[in-house]
């Protein structure tokens, strides 16, 4: 049986589950509405202010499902209640990030500035000008998002200079070696 799988998902006071004919899991609360089709084996029950994830036998695929299925509810019951944030600093001489309505207005070093909007459901913060907060309910976007704002300048290893995530390490290399 799956250690993760068996577990049960406590349902806070505020949030709200569904599951429909179809297998489609609503998930609603005070941060938002979020939504997840489960693969037809698996079976999702509401019993009181739990959720219970089961599967019908144990076959390879059934058995890769059922975890993934039980996090996926879990990050959903999460999200709506607490939400989930990734925030990311600018390292670089002249590297700035702004906000511009809702747009993320970044000097990276090129000739031009990078711009990028906010995809629906997910927030962009910049409280200083070398930091970047992104916020969200669904867990994946606001992941992909700060994945793609990285992507924009990833740091480099002789200096430091790019977007990193906070508490990443970068592996520093040698600069090549001096005339003598």
């Amino acid at each position: 049986m799956s250690r993760i799988g068996r577990l049960p998902i406590a349902i806070p006071a505020g949030v709200e589950v569904n599951v429909d004919d179809t297998n489609t899991v609503t998930v609603k609360g005070p941060k938002g509405t979020l939504t997840q089709n489960v693969h037809q084996n698996i079976t999702v029950n509401v019993e009181g202010n739990e959720i219970l994830v089961t599967r019908p036998n144990d076959q390879k695929e059934n058995r890769a499902l059922h975890g993934l299925t039980r996090s996926l509810l879990a990050n959903m019951v999460k999200g709506v209640t607490e939400g989930f944030s990734k925030t990311l600093e600018v390292n670089g001489v002249g590297y700035r990030v702004q906000m511009q309505g809702s747009n993320l207005v970044m000097n990276l070093g090129f000739s031009h500035q990078v711009i990028m909007e906010p995809i629906d459901g997910v927030k962009i913060e910049t409280p200083n000008a070398n930091t970047i907060i992104v916020s969200g309910a669904d867990k994946q976007k606001v992941g992909q998002l700060a994945a793609q704002i990285r992507e924009k300048r990833p740091p480099e290893p002789y200096k430091g200079k790019g977007i990193k995530y906070a508490g990443e390490h970068i592996r520093r290399k040698e600069g090549k070696a001096g005339k003598k």
